[in-house]
């Protein structure tokens, strides 16, 4: 018999660490790769799973996640699918925030047992990877595992800040250590030989498995692991489950990346704009789904562009472009020189009516002006940056902050809405 599965995405806390994009929307509504929403991922993963069953959980800054979801996912009444936004709420058991993933998960038990289900597929918001998410659930029941745990192979010298994991050869979890920082248990937790011959060829360099934040509970061992005041999954919830049920673990040996730092992101988004990305989007089998715009086509004025990811309605005239995404209804003007930069693009195009006001008040367009060059930066939803203007971190210190301008991780970010007056320089 094939399980009845029912997805939950985990919305994430307030993603400080990806701020200023966070500033006002949660971490799965961010902007990905000049069209698409962080959400999108986990979503097209599920849907091309055969799974159509998705509840998102999110407390910060949720109106542009649940406009995002309102206006890309709707499904016929047949086939029984559904993508719900499930926010914290006051209930006659409390008024809490979500104080971690357990805790969120444990709080909309209630609506989870609407439907009925076999399993429960525990998701992140905010990562890009591509998974079958059948095979998980192939293996778990293959395995007679309670709970399965996708893991990532990564190098001892990349494991900071992850949950790490000893594996029998059955795949059975032995040991888990959430974020551990001796360098004695992670040389301990590492992948012994037989597991690192039956994954894809390495270098030789020793390895651990490093949870993904991706589980997949039965139903009772679910309800059963989190009916205490546990808050986390990776914390507490997981190695509390240790010789109580069995564990196994899921190991993934493609490519995954956790969007949790503005570099994270930086650096995600231009390898797509690459020859041969590591992500790749242009497959017909497994096709990413978002917000259908109805657009028209971007258009190119001359100019030159070099490794350039260029999304619907845009329009760049004459300009320098190498490197970069350009996102949907973005302008680039005459002259300019963009070099590494991530344009998020704009929310949507302005009347004659509007341009010809906001001119005579001297605030520039949406987009970028003519004869600007940034490098190395983030251009935020409907930015408005002048003529000749120059942004780059080169220089500045960690935080630097400006009207409208943020340094971090070693990236210039032009804040959502700013505005960057003609002729600035940073």
């Amino acid at each position: 018999m094939v399980p009845k599965v029912l997805c939950v995405i985990m919305g994430g806390g307030r993603g400080s660490r990806l701020h200023p994009l966070t500033k006002q929307r949660c971490k799965p509504a961010v902007p990905l790769a000049g069209k698409y929403r962080l959400v999108d991922i986990p979503i097209s993963n599920c849907l091309n799973s055969g799974m159509n069953r998705l509840y998102v959980l999110s407390q910060f800054n949720t109106a542009s996640l649940h406009r995002h979801i309102q206006d890309s996912y709707k499904f016929d009444p047949f086939g029984g699918g559904f993508v719900d936004i499930l926010s914290a709420e006051q209930t006659e058991e409390g008024d809490y925030w979500y104080q971690g993933t357990a805790d969120a998960v444990r709080q909309n038990l209630h609506h989870f047992n609407d439907h009925d289900h076999d399993l429960v597929l525990i998701l992140s918001g905010d990562q890009l990877y591509r998974m079958d998410f059948r095979e998980i659930v192939r293996q778990h029941i293959h395995t007679g595992a309670d709970v399965t745990v996708a893991a990532k192979p990564f190098p001892v010298s990349e494991v900071a800040g992850l949950g790490l994991m000893r594996v029998g050869e059955d795949l059975q979890i032995r040991e888990f250590v959430e974020k551990p920082t001796d360098p004695q248990v992670i040389e301990n937790l590492a992948l012994g030989k037989e597991l690192e011959d039956r994954l894809a060829e390495s270098d030789g360099t020793p390895r651990c498995l490093a949870s993904m934040g991706i589980y997949l509970f039965n139903r009772e061992t679910l309800r059963k692991a989190i009916a205490n005041e546990m808050a986390d999954f990776g914390k507490e919830v997981i190695p509390a489950l240790l010789d109580k049920a069995k564990l196994c673990s899921y190991i993934f040996d493609s490519y995954w990346e956790d969007i949790g730092t503005v570099r994270s992101f930086f650096e995600a988004n231009l390898d797509l704009a690459n020859p041969l990305p590591r992500f790749n989007f242009f497959m017909p089998d497994y096709p990413v789904y978002t917000h259908a715009r109805y657009l028209p086509a971007s258009k190119i004025n001359r100019g030159s562009l070099k490794n350039a990811l260029v999304a619907d309605g845009c329009i760049i005239s004459d300009a320098d472009v190498t490197r970069s995404v350009i996102g949907v209804r973005s302008f680039v003007n005459e002259g300019c020189v963009l070099k590494n930069v991530v344009v998020m693009g704009a929310d949507y195009f302005e009347t004659e009516e509007h341009i010809a006001a906001n001119r005579e008040r001297g605030i520039p367009d949406i987009g970028i002006g003519a004869g600007s060059r940034i490098t190395d930066a983030i251009i935020d939803k409907n930015a408005r940056i002048g003529k000749n203007v120059i942004l780059s971190p080169e220089g500045k210190p960690d935080l630097f902050q400006a009207d409208g301008v943020v340094v971090r991780d070693g990236v210039l970010l032009v804040t959502k809405n700013a505005v960057i007056p003609d002729n600035t320089q940073i």
